[in-house]
């Protein structure tokens, strides 16, 4: 049974009386729905007919021509968004998590796809990632065996997946720009009519006031959001219905597929053409997919196969109803056919829905960057949580104003919706394109369909969005080269970091300290050990990094407890708090040396709370006294020390008193632990940074042991060192790293490496802030990465 989302409400065993409970909680997801997924494609009549009947197509505007086009809007909703979304796409969800990213990761938990370098078999153990039907059977076929083989065959399809990340992204400055410019071009109707410059300046003050409101989040505003697209989908509705009783009843007749041949027997290579403004009427159809973790499925499918799909279907049939009566009005088909006694309060209305939708598609570009950046496809960026009920809600201050900015720059430099159009269905075309060919992949790998079944699925929707990214395709040079720009760009980005990163991460493994040199060296590590725990960050899952023996070479001194830090992300959405930390032994007992893996999900959030020292305390002790009690884990007599972990629960460990009793002290714990100091200088230098900044001092937390007559000595010994080291203090030490290319490198690496990684290295956020790591106890250890 699938997984719903953390606010969503699983299917209930007992039909009565939970069954009203599930069904009323659809409904209210549903409704909140309106206000986040559907604003993009319920503003789509704003300009659909407009960019339609361009270019020659113009020389057909009569009554059979916008008969055609109807019907061809009216099987391109039924098709796509009905068909081929609601009742097939939004059931290949990952964990209740939709987009592209979740296909993707599906693919790699099914198949040995995954490019990620520091994946462990440990991985394969957590709940998320064991969703979906078991591994084995037809999937594991000839052709399964073949992309797993061939690297670049997998590197390909990573292409293809950023490529649909891009695409999004690229809708999140193209939709803002169309839908709020169509929006206030009803202005250009009324008696005073405004310049074309006048609605270009008031679209770019709609549009620097949406950015600048991004950093409250769109759960700040969710219930007022739905009210607005639901208002105007009522009013679109009623529009709709009112032309087409007033003007043309016979319009209902272009429902049947006949007038679809007459269209392109009479139009021709002008028909095809026209498909690029077609496709605009399912623009924002992605965006069930992707918000899928927001909801459920269920209450979006309600959404739209109720509300959305009949409202848009008889509005763009009561404008085919208008503009059969009246041909001239194809360049302003919208507002020319709303009745002039409600005119006002539908622009109003319209202009209100533009800024909704632009909302939300901004707020998807920010949770796909999220998750390009847990791929290690995108450089660091400050993640801001805006929400403490919808988990997914972020905002990332930088990619905010890069996307005001290019915003303003489209619609500035355009100034036509026409040409805007042209980019904005480019680039929507090719992400649903993308996700078909992933929900082949997917219908064979991971639900194990026949393959005619999925022949014929790709055969039906592949043919269908081909002929419309063809027809795209050709208006590249009108305004279509707009998506392609952006989207190369920001591929570019994530292909140079994601190449980097791996470069780097491969340095780190192969030249890893020996594990016999650590063993050669003693428990005492034949340097001095001073008290303290000290934290060593490196992405490596396995293995000593190579910047512990550049520290020890350079400053022989060492804390008297190591743990080895790896922060990683892994194929699933969401890692439950009681999997999160993985725990183990670098060395025998009485170095104490052990490793620490915090995994994240893609989707994940790393949040300060100030809080992760005291967790990975609790978690080191409580794995000390599993390790005691359970023979499978490693012990002091095992040889194989690195490499054999256990899962340790960090809100069970500390809600548990069975390994450590924690108490809880306020502030005058920090003026205590400064007069502990045994060092006069310390304390001084304490005291002036505490008083300079009294808000980074927290409530201390201390450990003791608890009387237990049964306990083992050596444990009760391990136990008290890694008390006494918590209380006197912890070190971060992170490698500050320079990567070069080598020298007998080609060109083309070295200026990868050396020019464009090394760039966005220097102008992305470091390691250590992305990490929340205080400043005041960081080391970081310079080393350079011949790679």
């Amino acid at each position: 049974m699938a997984m719903e989302p953390e606010f969503g409400i699983s299917t209930p065993r007992n039909p009565s009386p939970y069954s009203w409970v599930n069904l009323s909680r659809n409904l209210m997801l549903a409704y909140q729905s309106f206000g986040v997924v559907y604003g993009d494609l319920s503003t789509s009549p704003l300009y659909v007919f407009k960019s339609t009947f361009i270019g020659k197509l113009q020389n057909h505007q009569d009554e059979d021509a916008i008969f055609g086009a109807f019907s061809l809007i009216f099987w391109t909703l039924t098709l796509i968004p009905l068909l081929k979304y609601v009742l097939l796409v939004l059931s290949a969800d990952d964990n209740g998590e939709g987009g592209t990213f979740a296909l993707y990761s599906l693919l790699c938990r099914h198949a040995k796809f995954s490019l990620l370098p520091n994946q462990q078999a440990a991985d394969e153990e957590l709940s998320a990632y064991r969703y979906g039907p078991s591994r084995q059977g037809p999937g594991s076929s000839s052709l399964k065996r073949f992309l797993e083989k061939h690297k670049k065959v997998r590197t390909s399809l990573l292409i293809v997946v950023l490529l649909g990340a891009c695409m999004v992204i690229g809708d999140g400055v193209i939709t803002s720009a169309i839908s709020v410019l169509s929006s206030v071009s009803g202005l250009q109707v009324t008696e005073h009519k405004l310049t074309e410059g006048e609605l270009v300046l008031l679209a770019c003050v709609i549009l620097v006031g949406l950015f600048a409101l991004q950093h409250y989040g769109t759960h700040r505003v969710a219930f007022v959001f739905a009210p607005i697209v639901i208002i105007w989908l009522i009013s679109i509705f009623s529009v709709g219905l009112y032309n087409t009783i007033h003007w043309n009843p016979k319009i209902v007749l272009a429902i049947s597929p006949h007038y679809i041949v007459k269209f392109f027997s009479e139009t021709g290579k002008e028909g095809w053409v026209s498909l690029g403004g077609i496709l605009l009427c399912i623009t924002g159809t992605e965006a069930m997919f992707a918000d899928l973790g927001h909801f459920t499925s269920l209450s979006i499918r309600l959404a739209f196969a109720f509300v959305v799909y009949p409202c848009l279907v008889v509005q763009y049939m009561g404008q085919a109803a208008f503009l059969s009566k009246n041909t001239s009005s194809i360049p302003n088909s919208f507002y020319d056919s709303i009745p002039d006694a409600v005119f006002w309060p539908v622009f109003i209305i319209a202009t209100l829905a533009a800024i909704v939708g632009s909302q939300a598609i901004i707020t998807a570009t920010f949770s796909i960057i999220k998750q390009c950046h847990a791929l290690g496809c995108f450089p660091r960026v400050k993640v801001v949580h805006t929400s403490k009920n919808i988990y997914g809600q972020i905002y990332i201050p930088e990619i905010n104003w890069i996307l005001m900015i290019i915003t303003l720059a489209i619609t500035i430099g355009f100034q036509d919706t026409t040409l805007i159009g042209n980019a904005y269905g480019l680039a929507c075309m090719t992400v649903m394109f993308i996700t078909t060919g992933l929900m082949g992949l997917v219908g064979l790998f991971v639900w194990q369909r026949n393959i005619i079944l999925v022949t014929a699925f790709l055969l039906l929707f592949g043919f269908i969005e081909g002929v419309y990214l063809s027809s795209a395709l050709i208006k590249v040079p009108q305004g279509g080269w707009v998506s392609l720009v952006l989207s190369s760009v920001f591929l570019v980005i994530m292909c140079v970091w994601h190449y980097g990163t791996r470069k780097k991460y491969n340095f780190d493994l192969h030249n890893k300290v020996p594990l016999r040199w650590i063993l050669g060296l003693g428990p005492s590590l034949g340097i001095v050990r001073v008290p303290g725990i000290g934290l060593i960050y490196s992405e490596l899952a396995t293995g000593v990094p190579a910047i512990f023996s550049h520290f020890v070479t350079n400053l022989p001194a060492f804390h008297t407890v190591l743990v080895f830090v790896c922060v990683k992300s892994v194929q699933v959405p969401y890692v439950s708090s009681e999997e999160r930390f993985l725990i183990g032994r670098v060395c025998p007992r009485p170095y104490r040396m052990y490793r620490c893996i915090v995994r994240y999900g893609y989707k994940d959030i790393s949040r300060d709370d100030g809080d992760f020292e005291n967790q990975l305390i609790q978690s080191i002790a409580e794995f000390i006294q599993m390790e005691a009690v359970e023979p499978s884990l490693p012990s002091s007599d095992n040889a194989s020390f690195d490499g054999r972990m256990a899962v340790i629960s960090s809100t069970r460990t500390i809600e548990s008193n069975a390994c450590l009793i924690v108490s809880e002290q306020e502030d005058l714990a920090a003026n205590n632990s400064i007069q502990s100091s045994k060092s006069l200088t310390l304390q001084s230098l304490r005291s002036c940074y505490d008083d300079e900044s009294p808000q980074m001092r927290r409530r201390q937390v201390r450990f003791q042991l608890p009387q237990r007559p049964g306990m083992d000595p050596s444990v009760r010994e391990e136990l008290m060192d890694l008390i006494q080291a918590k209380e006197a203090g912890v070190a971060y030490i992170m490698g500050h790293s320079y990567v070069k290319a080598r020298r007998t490198s080609s060109f083309f690496k070295k200026f990868v490496i050396d020019i464009a990684y090394s760039f966005l290295r220097k102008n992305c956020r470091g390691p250590a802030v992305a990490l929340h790591i205080p400043h005041i106890s960081l080391i970081e250890v310079g080393m350079t990465y011949y790679v």
